[in-house]
């Protein structure tokens, strides 16, 4: 039987700087941060009550092996991850708690856009699709069915980055920009804008390789980057391809036309939708629901990282 997935986290040996839906961020020093990844689950901008067994684990582990391929597979491409290491500062109980769901990351000033990559008409887009013919104010041709992949490769579309219990709002790549153009005059932003178009699809075809040699189509995802003060380098920052910013579909049942059968959070957001729920705060979900979803997050960390998440974490 999985243990009950864990929603808090209580370290008071470093002053916490902020609590998202999922990562709670504490200061390590003037140069680092924790990121600490608890088990909760969010969908539809709204975290539920009861939390998924071994999230927090496989979204840090995940996002660790992400980091490791995709930095041999991108020329140039920097993340801000340092190590999975506890803190020495914590106190044992405390490095118990946090042990396999931490990492510690270099403090650099997040970019204040959410870098959507799409390979596949689905979710939102189709929704779009049908109305207008467009994805994020993106002309695409006539005829396409939801879950069909987009004509000529993946596409950027970017999203703001809204605070906590707010929706995000989907842009235009243009629209980005002059966002960006207004956060960083001088012509800063354009070229921040421009790097992080390219580098965000450029990440995400990589990805998308990696996952078909695993029998898995990445279908989109969303990245975050990072400023680096010192170099002014795009970082990729925050979680990485995992299985709460991402849909993974099992290649030999992709069919388009239809939902597809998904190792996301999909899964728990089709119940959600199925049983009135979509969109309501206070939402206990059943324990059935939350074992199925940790299955196949499980099932995907397998399959990508190519070992079970308990070698990994038992060491």
């Amino acid at each position: 039987m999985a243990p009950q997935g864990l929603s808090t986290i209580n370290l008071t040996s470093l002053p916490k700087r902020a609590e998202g839906k999922v990562r709670n961020l504490y200061d390590v020093d003037e140069n680092t941060l924790l990121f600490v990844t608890t088990d909760r689950i969010s969908a539809y901008d709204v975290v539920m009550n009861n939390a998924v067994p071994y999230k927090g684990a496989i979204l840090t582990q995940i996002t660790k092996h992400w980091f490791s391929v995709l930095t041999e597979r991108v020329p140039g491409l920097k993340t801000h991850f340092i190590t999975t290491d506890v803190p020495t500062s914590l106190t044992p109980e405390e490095a118990a708690e946090i042990k396999d769901r931490s990492m510690v990351v270099r403090k650099l000033e997040v970019v204040q856009i959410e870098a959507i990559v799409r390979g596949y008409v689905t979710g939102s887009a189709f929704k779009e699709y049908q109305k207008s013919q467009t994805v994020h104010g993106i002309k695409l041709p006539a005829g396409l069915r939801e879950c069909d992949a987009i004509p000529d490769g993946p596409i950027y579309t970017p999203s703001t980055k809204a605070p906590l219990g707010q929706h995000d709002e989907n842009i235009s790549p243009q629209q980005a920009k002059e966002y960006l153009i207004k956060q960083y005059p001088g012509g800063k932003g354009e070229k921040i804008a421009d790097r992080i178009a390219e580098l965000a699809v450029q990440i995400f075809k990589a990805g998308q390789e990696y996952a078909a040699e695993r029998g898995i189509i990445l279908a989109d995802t969303k990245f975050e980057f990072a400023l680096d003060p010192e170099t002014g380098d795009i970082i990729l920052a925050d979680e990485c391809l995992t299985p709460d910013s991402s849909r993974y579909w099992p290649k030999d049942k992709y069919e388009p036309g239809r939902d597809q059968e998904s190792f996301d959070k999909q899964f728990l957001r089709n119940y959600l939708t199925e049983n009135g729920l979509k969109g309501k705060p206070n939402v206990t979900v059943p324990e059935d629901i939350l074992a199925a979803t940790s299955e196949r997050y499980q099932d995907v960390f397998e399959r990508l990282v190519g070992k079970k998440l308990q070698d990994v974490i038992k060491a």
